[in-house]
């Protein structure tokens, strides 16, 4: 009894003392790592994954709990806290795609009051700050903290490193990354860099507008007959003698079977009609 005692005090001395002696991975999940981006894309990045995870929890718990209390069938409220602990990711993925979309629509400008800025004279900072009063609405805020970031350090790189970081675009870090070697390599070069920059710019945003104009119609086709289903579902719910029926096992297996059949057809049909998306520089 003594040796079992000694054994399992000197087991807790031993990972106590690696908890604060061993080193710790300092890299984040995957999948912490995933979340983290999608909130920078969305202009979330103040907002910790974990916020987040947390909000989807609660979502799918209080939904369980009312769905159970109203068809009390278990499988049915089941189903339906999956999907409302899935809808806090849906906005934000949502909110980050129109924010990639309207950053791509006013980049060109962005680029052109660049360039109108370095033909006047002015240095490539003092024109990347006057865009804060000057440049497009959606980018405003970015470089108002860009210029302050630069009064405060002169630090030209490390504050063009931390303005990609806010923006989390990949039209940004392509800008954003010409613009350094621009600084650094010097030359006369800058203005036909930013003037062939702002018409490829362009062009690539008309062509992705008219394949996305043309993809929405596939796109709003699986979303509606992914929810027409389930929305059936919902409105059975207030119907207890048929919704009693998906409390018994061949129901469950009904109802887990029209749920994976949603979800691999919803998959493959937003894979079908997937524009290929860019990927960010050096992020």
């Amino acid at each position: 009894m003594g040796s079992l005692v000694g054994l399992g005090f000197g087991l807790g001395a031993l990972l106590i003392w690696s908890s604060f002696a061993l080193p710790s991975d300092p890299r984040p999940r995957k999948a912490s790592r995933r979340l983290e981006d999608l909130l920078g894309r969305a202009g979330l990045s103040g907002v910790a994954p974990r916020g987040i995870v947390l909000l989807c929890a609660a979502s799918g718990l209080a939904a369980t709990l009312v769905i159970q209390v109203v068809s009390r069938a278990f499988p049915v409220a089941l189903a339906f806290g999956l999907i409302a602990a899935y809808l806090p990711i849906a906005v934000v993925t949502g909110r980050a795609r129109r924010r990639q979309r309207e950053f791509a629509e006013v980049w060109p400008e962005a680029v052109d009051n660049l360039a109108s800025a370095v033909r006047a004279g002015m240095s490539l900072p003092e024109a990347l700050a006057a865009l804060s009063s000057r440049g497009p609405e959606p980018l405003r805020a970015a470089f108002q903290r860009f210029a302050l970031d630069y009064q405060v350090s002169g630090r030209f790189a490390e504050s063009l490193d931390r303005l990609k970081a806010e923006l989390a675009d990949p039209v940004g870090d392509r800008v954003v990354e010409g613009l350094r070697i621009a600084r650094e390599v010097g030359g006369g070069e800058l203005g036909r860099l930013l003037r062939n920059l702002s018409t490829y710019l362009r062009d690539d945003a008309r062509t992705r507008s008219e394949l996305e104009s043309r993809q929405a119609w596939t796109v709003n086709g699986a979303r509606l007959a992914v929810a027409a289903p389930w929305l059936v579902l919902f409105l059975l719910c207030f119907q207890p003698e048929v919704i009693a029926r998906y409390s018994s096992t061949a129901g469950a297996a009904v109802l887990l079977g029209g749920a994976t059949c949603c979800l691999v057809a919803y998959r493959l049909m937003i894979r079908i009609g997937r524009l290929p998306t860019e990927r960010r520089l050096l992020a």
